[in-house]
């Protein structure tokens, strides 16, 4: 078949592959949209930290177009989200895995813990949301059970936490329609009673 154009269209066999496991949200596109979704509903007020960069370089092609060539991380970022919720501060984590057995701690960093320990210390609720893609599980892990793998890998050599043992500690979070990562649930059960 010819375009107007006069050009010939490509027949599908010449297009790449799609793979549908590539076709799921991630974490974090799910997690965005669970926000986005507690703040349509007046929930909670929950966003996505930036990561602060610096610019070094800017190239500009045209008047309209500016192009950043070279940026810097200023800052280790500390989590990846943080708001209030019925009067409380929360801060947390998103992680994926694609390992079948356990979470690498090396997932995790330092300045992280330390930020997560600073807010537990100061009354606020703090945790991370651990997805296996294999399972298509998401569990959420209070901070407070995070700490002592974390310093068993900086005493041992720790360097993970087992599938199993994060499915007995933490939390499945429930998977719904318009709060695909539905953990102010897990909070509610953890922090209010449902009250």
């Amino acid at each position: 078949m010819n375009y107007p154009n006069g050009k010939k269209a490509q027949p599908l066999s010449n297009q790449t592959n799609q793979t549908f496991s590539n076709r799921g949200m991630t974490l974090e596109d799910d997690i965005n949209q669970t926000n986005q979704y507690y703040l349509d509903v007046d929930k909670a007020v929950i966003h996505k930290k930036p990561t602060p960069i610096q610019i070094v370089k800017v190239n500009y092609p045209k008047r309209s177009a500016a192009v950043i060539t070279e940026a810097y991380f200023k800052q280790a970022s500390t989590t990846d989200y943080n708001g209030l919720y019925r009067n409380y501060y929360l801060d947390f984590e998103a992680k994926e895995t694609k390992n079948k057995t356990s979470f690498p701690l090396a997932n995790v960093h330092e300045h992280q813990i330390k930020h997560m320990e600073s807010i537990v210390k100061h009354g606020g609720i703090a945790f991370i949301i651990i997805r296996f893609t294999v399972h298509n599980e998401t569990y959420l892990l209070e901070a407070e059970k995070l700490f002592p793998y974390w310093y068993e890998k900086q005493a041992s050599g720790r360097k993970s936490i087992p599938y199993k043992e994060i499915k007995q500690t933490g939390y499945l979070i429930p998977f719904k329609y318009q709060t695909r990562v539905d953990y102010l649930s897990i909070i509610d059960q953890l922090y209010f009673n449902n009250h």
